[in-house]
């Protein structure tokens, strides 16, 4: 099997980063690719979208009737032990075929996530992840990626093995596309320029998993904040694209090419205080990794809709704080959440909490002179494209207004830990 750009977890990869409902996306394909195309919905094919129901078109009333709608079930259900969520789990490792998971690195709020884990988690003896770059609906249909496609189907349907895959050993696990230099987003031309490089495993076994630090200068490096320094750095909660409200914090600039592959965790210490009116009783923290380069600007690649985003994005519902570090799946470059009712955590207002962000996987290589940019806001802001996350019911004034804070101390300190990846000896 292929799964070309497939998330493999309903509640984590598409409906609820972090807890956090991503409504605006279910939105726009429930009425875009559902609505428009449901069964017995009038003029299918003047639309262009397929031929027109044989038994002839179904009134209004009927077709809401035959409608189990995702924009209204994702509202009304918040956690994965609800039927609505758990009806729709599987078990990675029960899929035993051969396996091809491909990956882009620009899917940051749907896809990307979906096709790691699923890599990881499959039983498949025969498995393969590969990344790529570019629009969510061109690189499968490029010729190069439609052959390598053909050849592992004919592989294993036709048992026309031409390149190696049902030799274990012979097709390297994985191959990396490394996201080297601004090339521009959305140039599937220019993207051909990025480097390949294939890996034994995921994640990479080399990785040096290194802690930059977050300073109440605004900095951001490799060195432990110097003792002694108590501060507070508040922002409006409830930020959105239009008004965004954060802060962030910025690198030096790298002393040498340094390549940054895999996964992130950030680790934050939050509190929520009242603006003005009732205090908070939660916390929405969404995180962001950008690349500056070495000329000042920030460096843009391929989202799915072929928008300009970031390298990575992360998110937390603080309430749902919770680790399983007993889980199997537990890393320390992956925290598990299960994100079960009986999960929920008390949020006081004024009270610290150090939490762990799950950021989901990226690549780039910092050029010397090149900088990163690590943003913590109350909501969504650059990049995040048609994957809004804004609901009212789900991020309400009453829950999660006033203020949030980050706090800075010899008792809470705040890193993001990068996976920094060093040549192949």
């Amino acid at each position: 099997m292929i799964p070309w750009e497939g998330m493999s977890d309903y509640y984590r990869d598409r409906c609820r980063h972090g807890g956090i409902l991503s409504n605006q996306f279910i939105s726009f394909w429930w009425n875009r690719q559902v609505v428009s195309n449901q069964y017995g919905r009038p003029g299918r094919s003047a639309a262009n979208w397929g031929p027109d129901t044989l038994e002839g078109d179904l009134p209004e009333e009927e077709l809401v009737q035959n409608r189990q709608d995702q924009t209204i079930d994702n509202v009304k259900n918040h956690f994965r032990d609800e039927d609505y969520y758990a009806s729709k789990e599987f078990d990675l490792a029960d899929i035993k075929v051969p396996l091809l998971s491909v990956a882009n690195w620009g899917g940051i709020l749907l896809h990307l996530r979906g096709n790691v884990q699923g890599y990881l988690h499959a039983g498949s003896d025969l498995k393969y992840l590969r990344f790529i770059t570019g629009r969510h609906d061109l690189p499968f249909y490029y010729e190069e990626e439609v052959e390598l496609q053909r050849s592992f189907l004919d592989a294993f349907l036709k048992g026309e093995d031409r390149v190696g895959w049902s030799q274990k050993g012979k097709v390297p696990p994985v191959e990396v596309v490394l996201r080297k230099g601004d090339v521009g987003f959305n140039n599937a031309e220019a993207e051909k320029a990025y480097p390949r490089r294939s890996e034994s495993e995921w994640p990479i076994a080399r990785t040096e998993y290194t802690r930059f630090y977050l300073k109440p200068d605004f900095s951001w490096s490799t060195s432990a904040p110097a003792p002694g320094q108590e501060r507070k750095i508040s922002y409006k909660a409830l930020g959105n694209l239009e008004d965004p409200q954060f802060v962030q914090f910025t690198t030096p600039a790298f002393e040498a090419e340094t390549e940054i592959t895999g996964h992130v965790v950030a680790h934050l210490a939050l509190s929520a205080s009242a603006e003005s009116g009732s205090a908070p009783s939660d916390i929405d923290v969404f995180v962001t990794m950008r690349h500056i380069s070495q000329e000042g600007k920030e460096v843009f690649y391929t989202g799915t809709a072929g928008d300009p985003v970031p390298l990575t994005k992360g998110w937390l519902r603080v309430s749902l704080r919770k680790i399983e570090d007993a889980h199997p799946k537990h890393r320390e470059w992956l925290p598990h959440r299960e994100y079960r009712s009986a999960d929920v955590q008390e949020v006081k207002p004024e009270t610290v909490y150090d939490v762990d962000v799950e950021v989901w996987p990226t690549n780039v290589v910092v050029e010397r002179g090149g900088k990163l940019v690590f943003e913590v806001s109350s909501g969504d802001t650059q990049g995040s494209g048609i994957f809004g996350h804004n609901h009212p019911q789900d991020r309400s004034k009453e829950v999660f207004g006033g203020l949030n804070n980050l706090h800075f101390s010899d008792k809470h300190v705040n890193y993001v830990t990068l996976p920094i990846v060093p040549a192949k000896p």
